[in-house]
């Protein structure tokens, strides 16, 4: 059993993430529609910097929106080369994703 210390976006709140390593992960989560638990696969995040300063966190991508977005970065590990704004407008469903992304400095 791994144990992860989830990261949790805030709504209409930008966060700045730097990602050191990534992951594809199946869990289980509750469906409130449905009211049963589902498994669902996602895109899982080692971030390692929050807003520049350090974190040991990870943040699961359970929004094909927000997965198709980072989809260009994850070959090669090209994400570490950047660090992302990611602000999420609206809840649950029909949240959307607002990403920047922005060249990290090579002395990093």
């Amino acid at each position: 059993m791994v144990m992860m210390n989830y990261l949790v976006l805030e709504k209409d709140k930008p966060t700045r993430l730097h990602f050191s390593d990534h992951m594809w992960t199946d869990r289980m989560i509750y469906d409130k529609e449905m009211g049963k638990e589902k498994p669902v696969r996602s895109l899982t995040f080692w971030v390692d910097e929050v807003g520049g300063g350090v974190s040991f966190r990870t943040l699961s991508i359970l929004s094909p929106k927000l997965a198709d977005k980072l989809a260009p970065y994850l070959p090669d590990s090209r994400f570490r080369d950047f660090d992302f704004i990611i602000t999420k407008r609206g809840e649950g469903f029909t949240s959307d994703w607002n990403l920047e992304v922005i060249p990290r400095s090579p002395h990093k």
